[in-house]
This record gives structure tokens, sequence and C-alpha cells, in this order.
């Protein structure tokens, strides 16, 4: 059965413009054109596409209050307010706020629909949409599409497992495809076209991964050992789940899903990658290796390369750009712009947060584009564009009107 939850404001209804072309990305700081194309691009009725990507910034502070910060014009809008978050994760539209008792979304109003060779961008009202119930921490999986498909939300307490709608909320409304109880732990539900994988605990502990139908019923003959399942992200090649042992790659092919297993290689010994991330839409994604430096997992090669990095790191995300650049947050504050295949140091910035080593609620966040980067800097209360092809250069700062604890960019 489908659930619903009241909204708490709605996206503003009206007629949706017929569009004509299709616009290609250029700089962050253009200022964007309406046009008109045909639909069925991701678009919904009541928005507007766009000839450039509406970039923004949203950030959450520890109350809740909710801010975005439009990138082209730099104006700032107040969004509303969710419950005290704990973590936030986004999709590069909506921000799934976590409180430890549910997880409050906010609609940016801002969309890009990835056509693999030509991009749609899109302009809505922002929206505060409700909340998903449910108990202990929170885990959110998302695809690169904010219109179609689903987005999984494991609830860690209670050992639920949620697969929303995610054309539904694209509409303004909250459902369910299914919740399924399971034993608490750590999980994941992970959206994968019409379907998802769900990880299954033994002593506590996620051990494996099955597929599901969006009714939630698992598919016969379709599940993985994936020990100590954590971290999950999405390419354009497929899903991946983090495993003790290496990651779990899921693809579709034929209308059903392919498991493949990636092995670390064989005589390197570093920490399990147990968190993904990289740019939107490419193969390549990073995380941290402990004090060995940094996880390259490329999912089209189905490889994995261990990046040795010079001093501590807390975060690393890559770019996968010509240049392969990965960029990382050391421990004493620098955004750090590394070669990602000799690991060489390219550029850095200065010290920019006083202590990204803090795990609370005022951790600092690196989030990464097609052309720049951005850092929040809770304590500092700033906001940074950094461009990581140009020697690390600060772009622009940004004074925060309010602690800026969680940070996303939407509008990609």
């Amino acid at each position: 059965m489908l659930h619903r939850s009241r909204l708490l404001t709605v996206l503003l209804a009206a007629t949706a413009l017929t569009l004509t072309g299709c616009a290609a990305p250029t700089s962050p700081a253009a200022a964007p054109e309406e046009s008109t194309a045909p639909g069925g691009h991701g678009d919904i009725a009541g928005a507007r596409e766009l000839s450039e990507p509406p970039l923004a910034l949203v950030t959450v502070d520890p109350a809740g209050a909710v801010h975005q910060l439009d990138l082209l014009d730099e104006s700032v809008a107040e969004l509303g307010a969710v419950p005290a978050p704990t973590n936030a994760t986004t999709d590069g539209r909506y921000v799934f706020a976590d409180s430890g008792d549910g997880v409050a979304i906010v609609d940016s109003g801002r969309w890009t629909w990835d056509h693999v060779d030509h991009f749609h961008y899109y302009l809505a009202e922002p929206a505060l949409l409700g909340e998903v119930a449910g108990r202990g921490p929170a885990t959110v999986a998302t695809t690169m599409s904010s219109t179609t498909g689903g987005t999984g939300v494991f609830l860690a307490g209670s050992g639920e497992a949620v697969l929303l709608d995610t054309e539904a909320l694209s509409k303004g409304d909250i459902v369910e495809r299914f919740r399924i109880q399971t034993a608490p732990h750590e999980g994941l539900v992970v959206p994968l076209g019409s379907f998802a994988l769900t990880t299954e605990p033994r002593q506590g502990v996620a051990a494996s991964v099955i597929v599901r139908e969006e009714d939630g019923m698992p598919v016969p003959g379709v599940s993985a050992e994936c020990a100590d399942a954590r971290g999950t992200i999405t390419t354009r090649v497929g899903a991946v789940i983090g495993c003790a042992d290496g990651a779990l790659l899921a693809t579709l092919a034929d209308g059903a899903v392919e498991l493949e297993r990636i092995p670390y290689p064989e005589g390197v010994a570093a920490p399990s990658a147990t968190a993904f991330a990289g740019r939107d839409g490419r193969p390549t994604v990073a995380a941290v290796a402990g004090a060995q430096g940094i996880w390259l997992l490329d999912t089209r090669e189905r490889a994995w390369t261990l990046l040795p990095v010079d001093r501590p790191i807390v975060q690393a995300t890559a770019v996968d750009d010509e240049a392969a650049h990965v960029l990382a947050l050391a421990a004493d504050g620098r955004v750090l712009v590394i070669d990602g295949t000799t690991g060489a140091l390219v550029a850095q910035t200065e010290p920019l947060v006083a202590d990204p080593t803090v795990t609370d609620a005022a951790a600092p966040a690196l989030i990464a584009d097609q052309h720049r980067a951005y850092l929040n800097a809770p304590a500092e209360r700033r906001l940074y564009e950094i461009d990581y092809a140009d020697g690390a250069r600060i772009a622009r700062t940004f004074d925060a009107p309010a602690e800026p604890a969680f940070l996303a960019e939407t509008g990609r």
C-alpha cells in the first residue's frame, strides 16, 4: 500500500511551459535565460526551463533553519525550518535532513535533467515537503534523477527500510513504495531503476544485500554477501555499496539487476571505504582510506586505486575530469587538489576551517561540481567557492546568514 504524508507547504501549481531546444552547460556565473522545448525531459508543472543550471547552496543551521544562496545573483532566501538535524543528504535537488526521529525533505526547486549527451535545467518554487516518520539515525540513498525512480531511506533505530517514489516527490507528495521491517542495524536502501537493494543484518551488522521489486518483494535468486555493508553512491554505471572486502556494483541489463563484486587490490593494505563522493554523472568516486590516503573506485573499469596522501585527510571527492582531479579536505583545514593518476599535490588553499575533524553537526562538507568546489565553515559562518582548476583559487567567499552546519549544492 502507498503511504502519503501531509505537506507542510506545496509547490506552486502553474501551467508548464513548452520547451524547444536543449541547452549546454556554461559558466556558473552567467545569468540563466528561459527557453522553450518539448516536454518529457524532467520538467514538471510550474517549472521553468533555463539555459543554465540554477545552482544554489542550501544550508541548514543547528536549529533547523534552512537558507538558500543563489550562486548566480548571490541572493539569499529563507526557506523555512525543519526539526533540528543531525545529518543531511542531497541528490542535487532535495535536501534530506535527518533529526534522529524522522527525515524532513526540502525541495530546493532547482534541478538538472541528465540526458547523457546534453542537459536540461529547471527552476520551480522551493518547498518543505514534510517528513518520513522513523526512529534512529537515517541513511538516505539517491539516484541521478530527481523526477523519476526511487529514493531510499533506512532507519537504523527501528530497522525499517523505506523506498520513496521520487516522481511523487517532484510533484510535492511523499509516497512510500514500500516500508519493510528488518532487525535494527545501520542499513541501506539503494534504489536502482524500478528495483531497490536492501541490506540484511547478521548479529546486528549489515552482512548481505538482496534485490527487491518496487513493491518490496524480493527478486528470487538475486542477492550477494557484503560484510559490514556501509556507504553507497550512484554513478553513471550503476549503484555502489561498500563492503569490508571491496565494493558491490549493481547494474541494470535487459530489465534485470546484475551484482558484481569489485575486490580491493591484492597486497594493498588500507582501511575499507565507508563513504563515497564524486561529481554527479561521472564513473569514478573517492573515499578516505584511513591514514593511508584516498581510495578511487572506477566503476566503469571495475578497479580500485589507492592514492597516497602526505597528510591526514578527513574527506575526499573525485572530480573525474580530464585532469583527473581529486579534492580532499585535510585535517589542518586546507582543501587539497590532487592528481588522481599519481597522487601528487597539485595545489592547496590556506586553512579555511578551524577544525574539520569534528564529527558532530558542525562538521564541514566538501562538494565538487564541473567547475567549482564548495566548502562550508560552520564555526566561521562562511561558505567558500574554490576554483580547483586554477591553483585552488578562492573564487568567492560568502558570509552565511546563520551557522551553516549542513551544506548541499542544488540545481546540478
